[in-house]
């Protein structure tokens, strides 16, 4: 049975996709878009293997750091990563005169890659409904 904890974690790895193929396609915007996404969806996932949900991208954030970073179980690299790309995600969406640097897209999809593959490992070792 299909929980709502791996349909985040599909999103979360179809997004990564999405992030990896945009920077290959040199559509750098929607890189860095996909691979916040990508992050988003997996701290959702986490979240909600702890009972939180939230529809505010801020509440996940939140919620994010004092469930996990705070108590130890991630780094705080982890929710700098999120941080750093929620920021370059409202830059490349909503700001048309931004151009996305290659080096900050390249650097959020490596940190898509490693915070949905930290994301996985901790929910793989959880037990959950």
């Amino acid at each position: 049975m299909t929980t709502e904890i791996d349909l985040y974690l599909e999103y979360a790895n179809r997004d990564l996709r999405a992030a990896e193929a945009n920077q290959g396609m040199n559509f750098l915007h929607i890189a860095v878009s996909r691979g916040y996404y990508a992050m988003f969806y997996a701290a959702s996932a986490l979240l909600l293997s702890r009972g939180f949900t939230s529809r505010k991208h801020s509440g996940i954030l939140s919620a994010f750091g004092e469930q996990f970073v705070k108590t130890g179980e991630m780094d705080k690299e982890f929710s700098q990563m999120l941080h750093n790309a929620f920021d370059a995600r409202l830059d490349s969406d909503y700001d048309v005169a931004f151009k996305v640097n290659e080096s900050v897209a390249i650097k959020i999809v490596e940190d898509a890659k490693r915070f949905v593959e930290a994301a996985e490992q901790i929910l793989r070792t959880e037990d959950r409904p």
